[in-house]
């Protein structure tokens, strides 16, 4: 696969900017991408280097509208940690 495809877009929300202090970025991945890919992806990608990957899969939530529902789609969310030195710059203007 190609890495493009792997990583499809960094999540920025508040508990995941508090991890960047911690040197963690959360993205969200392919939902049949492994942890090896994943972490060649983030390497090639942002030329960084990769200490560790956690993966989870993440359901999707009920939603409404009006007296319809369904369901958003399931993804996957990977927290990469890296080396220490190593940090990505698309997420330090956030």
């Amino acid at each position: 696969m190609n890495p493009h495809q792997i990583i499809i877009r960094p999540l920025i929300t508040e508990k995941n900017t508090n991890l960047m202090q911690l040197n963690k970025y959360s993205f969200e991945v392919d939902r049949s991408a492994n942890k090896t890919q994943i972490k060649r992806a983030i390497e090639s990608l942002f030329s960084v280097r990769v200490t560790a990957v956690h993966t989870m899969n993440v359901r999707g939530k009920m939603r409404r509208r009006g007296k319809d529902f369904g369901y958003t789609a399931d993804w996957k969310k990977a927290v990469v940690t890296l080396a220490s030195g190593d940090q990505i710059e698309l997420f330090e203007g956030v």
